[in-house]
């Protein structure tokens, strides 16, 4: 007889007891997002429609934004392993605070919006990955995904709530929503600054030289693989707010994405087990073909497409994005924080890559008047361009493994073996 599959602890046992900070660190990951998508997911609405920008100027905004806000997290978590987790989420709470004061007083200014924008983006690109680094700190490889997915699941309730408390105000009352959200964080911020530190713990300084390069221990088909999940993903997350509310309206386009919020905190927790155990090839071609399906079903335009089309696209990332990240874990030599950090630069050039190019055609459907083609030429993409990866993933296996290289150390189904980034 074959032998027994150890499929670990259960998603209840590997939760508790969350400690003290840990609940707060949970509780934060639902505020956060909730004040931050009060206000984001409407900007490329407020752009067009309050301040009078073209969508392909829009598009670029975005873009830049989204490198600022996912690239920059490996500044983040470069700097963590510097000054330490709590210290590094403290200082990007209070520059993430500083920027949506700063879209108040765009409100006199309109210019003011873009650096007020890009200003908030710093703050999160410093703060998830000292965020996820802290949430995993201490915590056996067996429970990692749990942990992780428990994150998720609090900030995408955050991000389900915040648009639909917004969306009657975002056009109509913006003064309140900013001045409401600028209060928020600075309790937030308040509350990160009495959690306990976590300094003085790196167990991999003793491998790495003195101030490695920030792409040194990269995992590199995680690193590719999230780019281009992330790459796909924005082409849904950028711009199905003007092709909804277009055909629906803003409360609409709230319950679209209350609808894929709702599915990443039910679903992602309860499979985080089964993502885990899943093989990296197998979770890929499962992730992308969801991303392709939801994004045909997009051109459709009618209220039920948008709901079916942000159900499918939403199950594809949770396989994508979570395996990516245990993945990178697995295969990386460097910390936690450090390799968060790394894998948020790979969504930030993806979502660039996304909005700038996303920007572009999105405007040229809408001149032409037939705006589903964009979401079925995003849908060929997912179908044409992941099996480059496959390429990627045998050039990889073939590369021979040194001491301080585990990018090569691939097994088999590559999903065997610890976890070497604590």
């Amino acid at each position: 007889m074959g032998e027994r599959i150890h499929r670990g602890p259960g998603l209840r046992a590997s939760l508790f007891p969350l400690t003290g900070p840990l609940r707060f660190l949970l509780l934060s990951s639902f505020l956060i997002p909730l004040g931050s998508f009060m206000v984001l997911p409407f900007m490329s609405v407020f752009l067009h429609e309050r301040l009078g920008m073209g969508l392909g100027t829009v598009g670029v905004v975005l873009a830049v934004a989204s490198l600022v806000q996912f690239s920059g997290g490996i500044v983040g978590g470069a700097l963590a392993d510097r000054i330490g987790l709590r210290r590094t989420m403290v200082w990007a709470l209070a520059v993430r605070t500083a920027g949506f004061a700063g879209l108040l007083l765009a409100l006199r200014w309109p210019p003011l919006a873009i650096w007020a924008l890009v200003l908030t983006c710093c703050g999160a690109a410093l703060y998830l990955p000292a965020n996820k680094a802290y949430l995993v700190h201490g915590v056996d490889d067996e429970r990692r995904p749990a942990f992780l997915s428990a994150g998720n699941a609090a900030l995408n309730a955050g991000m389900a709530v915040g648009p639909l408390i917004a969306g009657p105000f975002v056009l109509s009352s913006p003064g309140w929503l900013f001045a409401a959200v600028t209060t928020l964080f600075l309790a937030v911020t308040a509350g990160h600054a009495r959690l306990p530190g976590t300094d003085g713990t790196h167990p991999t300084e003793s491998k790495e030289p003195a101030r490695p390069s920030l792409l040194a221990g990269v995992a590199l088909l995680p690193f590719a693989a999230n780019a281009l999940a992330f790459y796909l993903y924005f082409h849904f997350q950028h711009f199905l707010a003007v092709y909804a509310v277009e055909r629906a309206s803003s409360a609409f386009y709230s319950v679209v994405l209350l609808l894929c919020f709702t599915l990443v905190i039910v679903v992602q927790p309860l499979a985080s087990g089964l993502i885990r155990r899943m093989p990296y090839a197998l979770a890929l071609a499962v992730g992308f073909t969801g991303l392709a399906t939801g994004l045909a079903v997009l051109a459709a335009g009618t209220r039920a497409a948008l709901l079916a089309g942000g159900a499918l696209i939403t199950l594809g990332d949770i396989v994508l994005f979570l395996k990516n990240d245990l993945e990178a874990l697995r295969r990386s030599p460097r910390s936690d924080a450090v390799v968060f950090g790394q894998q948020r630069l790979a969504a930030g050039l993806g979502a660039c890559a996304s909005g700038v190019l996303g920007g572009q055609l999105y405007g040229l459907g809408e001149r032409a008047g037939h705006t589903g083609w964009f979401w079925l030429l995003a849908a060929v993409q997912c179908l044409l361009l992941p099996p480059l990866l496959l390429t990627l993933r045998r050039r990889t296996a073939r590369l021979p493994v040194s001491d301080g290289d585990h990018e090569g150390a691939l097994t088999r189904d590559d999903t065997d073996g610890r976890v070497p980034g604590r």
